[in-house]
């Protein structure tokens, strides 16, 4: 397709609430192909949210809150493509699109280090009870608490994509004996990430770290419930910077409130930001960051010229990390 005949295309940012592509000299590789437009602020409404993507011919979705249910895809007769700055297309109606020939892009893998590093750091936070010694010593308190060594101790990846391997070879470089569960093991990864593949039951009775990098389906949803808490082995941590639906919150606080689990370090959320009367806001061992795990300055650089790679791509006739 020819940049003469995409004169007139639009491209919509529809939120880029906290900034992600505003600033990013990635966007002007878009400009010879159409215009792009930018809004810099979240759509308060549906109905805002359809009136900001009404024309688009392609929508640059950089804030996963901003979401795309099947009824409001059906309200945009020129949408051709979505392309994400994420992993997650969760916060599309992948089937709806399907239904009306919109692609789908999105970045699996680009920045498995950043996220895996973030979680590496959750891990230790969450170890050493960072968050609430830290309130302890600001409130004047001086509290006598044991910490968790994590050299020698059982780390348990459940889903082994690609932050998933990066944090098993993260955990392995420390010392850390690795154990993985996924929905499609193979013995060819066991042997290339140097783990062990184990029954999801069984990893939940023998991991002192438990770290959840599957992405959001129906199949995974609740995939930690109350059930699955029960397993634990007592003292465990939980680490998700997956996907806040993966794991059943009443089940986490319960969990955490009975000393089941020692702490839990929690990147992603059902709802987010999180509601103020939210129970986990009132856990004491909880490490909590929002949905900030790739935001690194190589990171959202990252995810720009990745979103930017795949919508060039879609115009030039040969589509890249389609999904739908």
């Amino acid at each position: 397709m020819s940049v003469d005949t995409l004169e007139r295309l639009r491209m919509v940012v529809p939120g880029d609430d906290p900034p992600q592509i505003q600033n990013s000299s990635h966007v002007e590789r878009l400009k010879p192909y159409g215009e792009v437009i930018i809004y810099t602020d979240r759509p308060a409404t549906p109905e805002e949210k359809i009136r900001r993507a009404r024309e688009a011919d392609i929508l640059i979705n950089t804030r996963g809150m901003v979401t795309w249910p099947g009824d409001v895809l059906r309200q945009l007769p020129k949408l051709r493509m979505i392309a994400t700055c994420s992993i997650g297309t969760d916060m599309i109606d992948l089937q709806v699109a399907k239904e009306l020939g919109i692609v789908v892009s999105n970045q699996p893998g680009r920045t498995a280090p950043v996220v895996a590093e973030h979680a590496f750091g959750l891990m230790f936070a969450a170890a050493k009870r960072s968050a609430f010694l830290t309130a302890a010593v600001k409130a004047g308190r001086w509290p006598r608490m044991d910490n968790i060594f994590l050299q020698g101790k059982t780390l348990g990846i459940i889903g082994t994509g690609n932050i998933g391997s990066e944090m098993a070879r993260l955990g392995r470089m420390i010392g850390m004996h690795v154990i993985a569960w996924t929905f499609h093991p193979s013995q060819g990864k066991a042997d290339q990430l140097g783990i062990q593949y184990v029954e999801l039951d069984d990893l939940l009775r023998t991991a002192d770290v438990i770290s959840l990098h599957v992405k959001l389906t129906d199949e995974s949803r609740h995939l930690l419930a109350k059930r699955e808490f029960g397993l634990m082995k007592r003292g465990a941590l939980l680490i998700n910077c997956a996907r806040g639906g993966i794991v059943d919150i009443d089940a986490l606080v319960e969990a955490l409130n009975s000393g089941r689990l020692s702490g839990a370090a929690i990147d992603v959320y059902d709802e987010e930001p999180p509601p103020a009367d939210s129970p986990l806001l009132a856990c004491e061992q909880v490490i909590l960051t929002p949905h900030c795990a790739d935001m690194t300055p190589e990171g959202v650089e990252l995810l720009n010229e990745g979103v930017v790679d795949n919508i060039i791509a879609f115009l030039e006739g040969h589509p890249q990390n389609v999904v739908v």
